[in-house]
């Protein structure tokens, strides 16, 4: 199938989903249905945003929300907090982003579904061309920062990986970012 049918199909689909499902991402032609996110994965995405708020220069903002498509690869991603151009706002259009315009990504491991955001979205953010890809762990107290995408034997691929644990500086890109205030996930019974 192709991609456009294959968004088609997506949208239809987050039509009749239950009120507890957010979006969707497409990648290799599948289709994944997102679950709304708990909160202390919601507490991670606020506090890197807000600490990405002030350093940013005017010309990019930090958002929480919005998707990232490129249809030429067949991919649509929907990361927890992006960095994107301010005038891709100004843009009269209902498309999502183009990853021209975002130079971070960063989402923040589910308690569930890991291997996506350490191998998949690594893959697809790089082919994106995406500069910078932060992965918050609240599972493991970590981050991993990614950058540096470009060709490899593999394909496109990040070419850097910068590993830190919860309570040291980290820095992506031009940015520093203070983890001492981000929380383990809470240990159920």
């Amino acid at each position: 199938m192709d991609y456009a049918r294959t968004r088609a199909v997506a949208e239809e689909l987050a039509k009749h989903a239950p009120d507890d499902v957010r979006g969707f991402e497409i990648t290799d032609g599948t289709i994944v249905m997102l679950m709304s996110p708990p909160r202390p994965h919601e507490y991670a995405a606020l506090r890197i945003r807000q600490q990405l708020d002030q350093q940013l220069p005017p010309e990019l903002v930090a958002h929480t929300g919005g998707d990232i498509e490129d249809p030429s690869l067949g991919k649509l991603r929907r990361p927890d907090v992006i960095v994107v151009a301010n005038a891709a706002f100004d843009e009269d259009t209902m498309d999502p982003f183009d990853p021209r315009d975002v130079p971070l990504v960063v989402e923040v491991v589910s308690p569930s579904n890991h291997t996506n955001d350490y191998v998949e979205k690594v893959e697809d953010y790089a082919a994106m061309g995406i500069e910078h890809y932060l992965v918050v762990d609240p599972r493991k107290s970590t981050l991993t920062v990614f950058g540096d995408p470009g060709p490899t034997a593999e394909g496109p691929r990040y070419r850097a990986q910068h590993d830190y644990a919860f309570g040291a500086p980290v820095t992506v890109g031009p940015w520093t970012l203070a983890t001492t205030g981000l929380r383990p996930y809470p240990t159920t019974n």
